[in-house]
């Protein structure tokens, strides 16, 4: 993981490059007021006044250069405008000119965010520390920054480099770290105690065997909230088998479990007043003579025998014996995390995760977080007629809907397992980012975890 706490740094009058911010309105009266060759090398480099513009400037009459960047409005930078600074700037050390850094710290660390465990060369080379009139921001910045690296190095390495064990592992490394209790269910106990769990992840190598990894930690006379992640580490889709193509992406499909694990280190590190139970339910979904299939019924931890119409619809049963489980232990708020449906992306794309929640108030909460941090949700209904699309004919429930409003039928297959006296939220996250944008790289992506954690920062705030 990149060092992001080498990248900011207080303003103590150290020397600094500038970078000038120019408003998009203000850019035609700024271009005007510069010297010649300095227009002339803001031409040169298409240095237009469009926002995200960045073009480096000579300072006349010194040997010393500057950088200009386009931003919306220069008062308030929003959290991506420093970003494509922070990426294409050389090696060195730079300060704002007439400009508060503000939420744009975080775009500044996530700009220089590269994958490179199986590059021989690294693509980016040095680092670009900004200075800041802010210091009190820093702390935040990085332990998000941090947060989202977890999620996207997770997500980004290969099914072959990365198996329950290696969610185990990260697990282990959090209880350490935060001095939390680890707990993990697999084998027979697995078998018994989380059926579908077992279910779901037996036709997988021993080196790949399901388990339940829990982790506990803070003061037991706390609130107690549970965070909930889906960890399929590989979904083949099972006997119900994915297409060529719709296999190639699916080492991502543990990304639940990745945004899981990272909300509960930001939750740790800033000793949030609850009583944290973390869960992570690891399998791979794969083929062989002992796999899931289409027909089986299965009862589950809590009782109710799902009928398998689809083993490709594996998410949402291994959440299931999840939740109940957190349920048990007497969680008052439980929001889970998981790569759930396709349908979700056809229905809102691959930058917005759906969310279903059982409680207004909390949805409406989750919501404003997200638009107060760029972190956007969008909240889908769990519309009860739909729920006999999961009737089955020989047991409690079946597995897949009938094809229709598949986001919406996967929830309610989850709801089923989450009493209405408990605030549940479910975010149905892509985990992936199909093209590049400014401190955003094409690959595994944080989808909702700072929405969710601003949520309950604000709801159980540090005294």
């Amino acid at each position: 993981m990149t060092d992001y706490s080498t990248l900011i740094q207080p303003d103590s009058g150290q020397a600094a490059t500038e970078i000038e911010i120019v408003s998009k309105e203000g850019f035609a009266d700024w271009f005007a007021a510069q010297p010649g060759p300095v227009r002339a090398a803001a031409t040169a480099q298409k240095f237009d006044g469009n926002a995200g513009d960045f073009a480096i400037l000579h300072i006349p009459g010194s040997e010393d250069w500057k950088a200009a960047l386009v931003v919306a409005d220069a008062t308030k930078l929003e959290h991506w405008s420093l970003s494509k600074a922070s990426e294409a700037l050389p090696e060195g050390t730079y300060r704002l000119a007439g400009a508060e850094t503000g939420d744009a710290l975080l775009g500044w660390l996530l700009g220089q965010y590269r994958f490179d465990e199986y590059r021989s060369e690294p693509k980016l080379k040095g680092a670009r520390v900004l200075v800041t009139s802010e210091p009190g921001r820093i702390e935040n910045a990085v332990h998000q920054a941090e947060a989202t690296d977890l999620v996207r190095t997770l997500v980004n390495r290969p099914a072959g480099d990365l198996g329950p064990d290696q969610l185990e592992a990260e697990a282990q490394r959090l209880a350490k770290t935060h001095k939390g209790k680890l707990h993990v269910t697999k084998g027979h106990d697995l078998e018994t105690g989380y059926p579908l769990i077992h279910a779901v992840g037996k036709a997988a190598s021993r080196d790949y065997a399901p388990r339940l990894i829990e982790l506990e930690w803070g003061d037991e006379r706390h609130p107690r909230i549970a965070i909930v992640g889906k960890g399929v580490v590989f979904d083949s889709g099972g006997l119900s088998m994915k297409s060529a193509v719709g296999m190639r992406l699916m080492k991502k499909d543990m990304g639940g479990a990745a945004h899981a694990l990272a909300l509960a280190e930001l939750i740790m590190k800033a000793h949030l007043p609850v009583r944290l139970h973390l869960l992570v339910a690891a399998v791979e979904n794969c083929v062989s003579g002992g796999a899931l299939r289409p027909g089986d019924i299965v009862k589950s931890r809590a009782g109710i025998h799902v009928e398998i119409d689809n083993t490709d619809a594996e998410g949402r049963l291994i959440l299931a014996d999840t939740l109940a489980k957190a349920v048990e232990d007497k969680a008052g708020l439980i929001v889970n995390f998981a790569t759930l449906t396709g349908a979700a992306r056809v229905a809102l794309g691959p930058d917005l995760p759906a969310l279903f929640a059982n409680d207004d108030e909390l949805a409406d909460g989750l919501l404003d977080a997200g638009k107060a941090v760029a972190d956007p949700l969008w909240r889908m209904p769990l519309w009860k007629p739909y729920a006999d699309m999961l009737d089955s004919d020989i047991a409690d429930t079946a597995n897949a809907g009938g094809g229709f409003a598949g986001a919406i039928t996967a929830a309610l297959f989850m709801q089923k397992f989450v009493p209405d006296d408990v605030h549940w939220a479910h975010l149905d996250t892509f985990a992936w980012r199909p093209t590049a944008k400014p401190g955003r790289p094409k690959g595994g992506e944080a989808l909702g975890l700072r929405a969710v954690y601003r949520y309950l920062s604000q709801a159980y705030p540090v005294r």
